[in-house]
């Protein structure tokens, strides 16, 4: 076996379906765990802006609404890198690239901002997003030898030595907190922490933090979606087993019901403002103005009808800097789930039997009991 092969095992058996510990009582990667004092002790800003969810309740939706407002519905600044570099996932370490010749995750010093590229694998060359720059060149450039072929958006390039790839492919994983720290201000961040392990930093400074929650059925059945593409998360089993795992709570990121109450329970405490998935769905241009309203942000209706046919789920899922498939499949493989999926409220109707059903909701009450905060299960 050759040592570059070598090292690829020896990366995939660290960050593909990587080991979990418990961090407070809540389930996390080790990655996580690992790198816990970190995060803990991460220094917020005032005017940072932090979206907070569970896993799979509008994330990545909500990033892109954010995104959008905050540049005037300017959808190539939108597009100037993926989500991940735009909104740093605090408590996350961002895997190092995969050698398969397919994509590469390169962030050769002084070439700008982090970003996936694909390059052929016998390519002498590669391209790199820098900024928010844009050109009207091709998304093919030639190179020495074959093409090399630019996956981010429809964008502009560096073209960088090929010494420079050996650089980025042999850097080590990066923590996400390394990209917050560099990031100017005002920031934008990212988290899927339970409330009561937030840095507190972020309370300290009072810092705006908007929170979506997605009922729990649909929360259930996306999750398992993602978790079966995804191999940076714990193998989900099958349905039925992944089904009382998410009851029980020992997912990562630890129980969808302590979560969203946790952080229910502190929103009238701080700067926070509480949406609702199903909500969003229901009417995107409500919920939107309420976003608006807590940035303290005006747009102009014509600005705000760009932002709502922008960030819907069809557009979004044709987009390459928020659908994740700039990804190597040996990290999220599309072809076993899309990373947006369906996105429809209700959709738990097509997974759960009627006994499922009935064992959930007996459940449901019992965990959601005392509590003043609802959920709608379709719209």
């Amino acid at each position: 076996m050759s040592l570059e092969k070598m090292k690829e095992l020896q990366l995939e058996e660290k960050f593909l379906h990587p080991e979990t510990r418990e961090v407070n009582g809540i389930l996390m990667a080790k990655m996580i765990s690992d790198n816990w004092d970190k995060i803990w002790n991460f220094q917020a800003k005032p005017d940072d802006l932090l979206i907070a969810t569970y896993a799979k309740a509008g994330t990545t939706w909500t990033q892109e609404i954010v995104d959008m407002i905050q540049n005037d519905g300017d959808v190539q600044k939108c597009q100037r890198a993926n989500t991940f570099d735009r909104h740093p996932f605090i408590e996350w370490t961002l895997p190092p690239p995969l050698n398969s010749g397919k994509s590469a995750r390169v962030s050769p010093t002084g070439l700008g901002p982090l970003s996936w590229v694909s390059f052929h694998p016998r390519g002498k060359s590669f391209l790199q997003l820098e900024g928010s720059e844009m050109s009207s060149k091709s998304q093919v450039l030639e190179s020495e030898s074959p093409t090399a072929d630019l996956v981010l958006c429809p964008t502009v390039v560096n073209l960088v030595p090929e010494a420079s790839i050996s650089q980025g492919l042999t850097q080590g994983p990066q923590h996400s907190l390394d990209l917050a720290n560099k990031m100017p201000s005002p920031r934008t961040l990212k988290t899927h922490l339970p409330v009561q392990m937030l840095p507190p930093s972020f309370w300290k400074e009072n810092s705006k933090i908007i929170y979506v929650a997605r009922n729990a059925k649909d929360c259930l059945v996306s999750y398992y979606h993602f978790s079966r593409m995804n191999k940076m998360l714990p193998d989900p089993g099958t349905w039925e087993e992944y089904v009382e795992t998410f009851k029980a709570g020992k997912v990562l990121w630890g129980s969808w019901y302590d979560h969203v109450k946790g952080w229910w329970d502190a929103k009238d405490q701080h700067r926070i403002l509480y949406l609702f998935y199903e909500d969003m769905k229901e009417d995107p241009k409500r919920e939107i103005e309420k976003i608006l309203k807590f940035l303290e942000k005006d747009i102009s209706e014509e600005i705000l009808n760009k932002i709502i046919y922008h960030t819907s789920f069809d557009v979004m899922k044709q987009n390459p800097m928020a659908n994740y498939t700039t990804w190597p499949t040996s990290i999220m493989d599309h072809s076993i789930s899309p990373f947006m999926r369906k996105g429809m409220p209700g959709d738990w109707k097509n997974y759960f039997t009627v006994a499922q059903n009935e064992e959930f909701d007996k459940d449901y009450q019992n965990k959601m009991a005392g509590s003043t905060l609802t959920f709608r299960t379709e719209i």
